[in-house]
């Protein structure tokens, strides 16, 4: 019901049908992708998987954008797709890859980015968005189920990794926000820029952190980049660029960071071994709760 209530709130009637597609993209694709990552950096160091993921993905849409007639962006669009991508995908997956490196579940990985949309609620009102006390009341909810979260059972994590699962959303909003003020080239020529930028920053990062491949990663870790090359980048980061082009409320457009959580631990429940004692799910119930006050404030409005 949520979803269905999420997908008919749109500010001026019904979703259109190529957002709906867009927003089903994210809330399937990239829940799926917190285990992949998992997956992935068993055998592969993370940032350098990351800088193979989006290297490979922006590289293909850029070829695919030249072909179909696209300009190249132009130098102010490339530094503002830059930062952009740095936020959204250094800051933002790159903490997460990071993250799960060190051992943190996928369950938690997607919960924790699950507090994105209070972190854009936040950053929002510095840009001259109203703030209503329902929103703050959700952001707090949302800190109490973090902590919550970090008390005990199967989502528990080491503190190192629970500090890269707070930076990454932070990171992510911050992106999204500025993605409607800087200059950026339209549609997937964009979405490559963003992706072949991160790209370049996360293989230094990587050697300067002592990253190595020694060795070709196995089957499973193989197809688990494979994937996310495909469909978490290719189809499910231009989606999500798709949405901030149409300037969806915020509201609508990260309803997947709700949605995410619930895929990720029933995947990583059936595919990964992962087990959640009662603290756990009470945490994840409450971050998610948060969430949905916010979103339940804007759509009041």
């Amino acid at each position: 019901m949520t979803r269905l209530r999420a997908l008919r709130t749109s500010s001026i009637g019904p979703v259109p049908f190529d957002v709906a597609v867009a927003l089903v993209i994210l809330y399937v694709v990239w829940g799926s992708t917190y285990l992949a990552i998992r997956f992935a950096v068993e055998d592969m160091p993370p940032y350098l998987m990351l800088a193979v993921r989006f290297g490979v993905a922006g590289a293909l849409l850029h070829v695919i954008m030249r072909l179909r007639g696209r300009p190249n962006p132009t130098p102010r669009q490339w530094l503002g797709s830059a930062a952009v991508g740095c936020l959204l995908l250094v800051g933002g997956m790159g903490s997460v890859g990071l993250a799960q490196s060190f051992g943190a579940p996928s369950g938690l990985a997607a919960v924790m980015v699950a507090t994105m949309p209070l972190w854009l609620t936040l950053i929002l009102r510095f840009f001259g968005e109203r703030t209503s006390r329902a929103d703050y009341v959700g952001m707090a909810v949302g800190i109490v189920g973090v902590l919550i979260l970090n008390l005990g059972g199967g989502l528990r994590s080491n503190p190192v990794a629970a500090a890269l699962l707070l930076v990454s959303p932070f990171s992510w909003a911050l992106g999204s926000a500025l993605s409607r003020k800087l200059p950026q080239a339209s549609g997937g020529m964009g979405s490559a820029a963003q992706m072949l930028a991160a790209g370049a920053l996360f293989l230094p990062l990587g050697l300067l952190r002592g990253e190595r491949v020694v060795a070709w990663p196995s089957f499973g870790s193989g197809l688990a980049l494979l994937y996310l090359i495909l469909f978490g980048s290719l189809i499910g980061f231009s989606a999500y660029v798709f949405l901030l082009e149409k300037r969806v409320r915020p509201t609508l457009m990260t309803s997947y960071a709700y949605v995410n959580p619930v895929v990720a631990v029933l995947l990583g429940m059936a595919f990964a071994g992962e087990r959640f004692g009662v603290t756990s799910l009470l945490g994840m119930a409450v971050v998610v709760l948060s969430v949905l006050l916010v979103v339940r404030s804007e759509t009041g409005r």
